[in-house]
């Protein structure tokens, strides 16, 4: 629960950014563009916050690694909720001239930072916690965090503009409040996450003194091939996720299709609740059906959802939005509820934190950072949503071959003492025998 809540705060930090700037930041801070190019830069300044995560993930991996879990989810909750207060309290360009998007850009690096550190820290404390036949369903609570994060981040939006600011009142003061009532989800949080044990693998590697002494270095030196294939299978689901968590399908559904952008937000909060129940279920299906098979059938309903989602908004009703959102998330449940664990059993237990956090974010860079600005640049270009159903279509088939590339390891041991065996064989290319002394010492752990 405790990375459930922490996760979803960061994430509803993080989306109501990305809302504000594909509905509002053109306009507040980017005016003197026009609106076209302001629009291209306000998603612009989504993306650059991915160019700093593996940063945040470097460094939180690094320490992660070396005195603890909990500590970074504490640090990156408390850096998050901080600069995403500070967001709502910014003067706009018309107010302060060049200095407001300058410190807007600013404070997204700093959410950046925070969003590199904070999945790893959080995947870990719960998988880490888990029976080995049950880390699919903990690891889906810090995934739940995402689509319930876009579920608060959208029924705020949607509160702020259809009822308490609607139309002028929203552009000029409503889309604030949102970013400011982080500072109260934030005390939550971190009430919370004081009060949880560290993880009993690290506190392992801490009583064995095992922890390396530069993991980071040490995770590129000896598995930088599957640092690469781990962030590759994220960049699908991390693009198509981000058409709407990045605030491109809002922002293209009222200013294109002409819908209210109310009902939009109404609709995207929805199509987040489908994606959490997805994301659930297929987490504890990896745990029945092992994490490579629920990822690839993930793959696959995924990539035949991405043109209908397109062709019903582009109906102009509202009902069929729903639809397509419907099965859109379904497809992105699909390819997130058995990450964590996934990740968690592909490296050994001393550069785990480097390892998930990094990949994570080199996923992000690849999948959702720019996502919405090149959907963006697409549709200007092009007149039509098929040129960016091609773009995730592509990126959807790069996913599904590099997570057919992974061994499926559902129920390894976790433990520093069978570190050997998780070095060895997370790729099905790796064809290096496991030592017979490993083994043995394997299956004296499991009995």
């Amino acid at each position: 629960m405790a990375t459930l809540v922490g996760t979803t705060v960061e994430w509803y930090d993080y989306f109501i950014y990305a809302m504000a700037a594909g509905l509002v930041f053109s306009s507040a801070f980017f005016e003197p563009v026009g609106q076209e190019l302001g629009l291209l830069i306000a998603f612009a300044s989504v993306g650059i916050s991915f160019l700093f995560r593996p940063l945040g993930a470097f460094l939180a991996g690094h320490y992660g690694d070396r005195i603890g879990r909990r500590a970074m989810l504490v640090l990156t909750l408390v850096v998050m909720g901080g600069a995403t207060t500070a967001v709502g309290l910014l003067p706009t360009y018309h107010d302060a001239g060049i200095i407001a998007p300058i410190i807007l850009l600013c404070l997204r690096i700093l959410q950046g930072l925070s969003a590199g550190g904070e999945w790893g820290g959080a995947v870990l404390m719960a998988v880490e916690h888990a029976p080995k036949d049950r880390r699919g369903r903990a690891g889906a609570f810090p995934q739940l965090g995402a689509p319930l994060g876009l579920v608060m981040a959208s029924a705020m939006m949607a509160l702020m503009s259809g009822v308490i600011a609607p139309g002028d009142a929203f552009v000029e003061w409503g889309w604030r409040i949102p970013f400011l009532f982080s500072f109260v989800l934030i005390i939550l949080g971190y009430i919370i996450r004081r009060a949880v044990d560290e993880s009993p693998v690290f506190q392992e590697i801490a009583e064995h003194k095992q922890q390396s002494s530069v993991p980071v270095v040490e995770l590129f030196r000896k598995h930088a091939r599957l640092v690469v294939i781990a962030a590759l299978v994220f960049a699908a689901c991390n693009a198509a996720g981000y058409m709407a968590t990045g605030g491109f399908i809002q922002s293209y559904a009222v200013s294109n299709v002409g819908l209210d952008r109310t009902d939009v937000l109404n609709a995207v909060t929805y199509g987040a609740v489908i994606w959490a129940a997805a994301t659930y279920l297929t987490a504890i299906a990896s745990d029945r059906f092992g994490r490579i098979r629920v990822y690839q059938i993930g793959h696959v309903v995924l990539a035949v959802t991405i043109f209908p989602l397109f062709w019903l908004l582009n109906t102009g009703e509202i009902s069929m939005f729903y639809v397509g959102l419907t099965f859109f998330a379904l497809g992105l449940g699909g390819t997130y509820g058995a990450q964590a664990a996934l990740y968690s059993e592909m490296f050994p237990a001393s550069i785990r934190f480097s390892g998930v956090s990094i990949s994570y974010a080199l996923g992000s860079i690849v999948g959702g950072a720019f996502a919405p600005m090149i959907a963006a640049y697409l549709v200007q270009q092009t007149g039509t949503t098929t040129s960016v159903s091609f773009y995730l279509l592509a990126l959807t088939a790069v996913s599904l071959v590099a997570v057919s590339l992974i061994r499926d390891r559902s129920g390894i041991n976790l433990s520093i003492n069978n570190e050997a065996e998780q070095a060895i064989g997370a790729l099905v290319t790796d064809k290096r025998p496991i030592p017979a002394a490993v083994k043995e010492a394997a299956v004296k752990e499991r009995v």
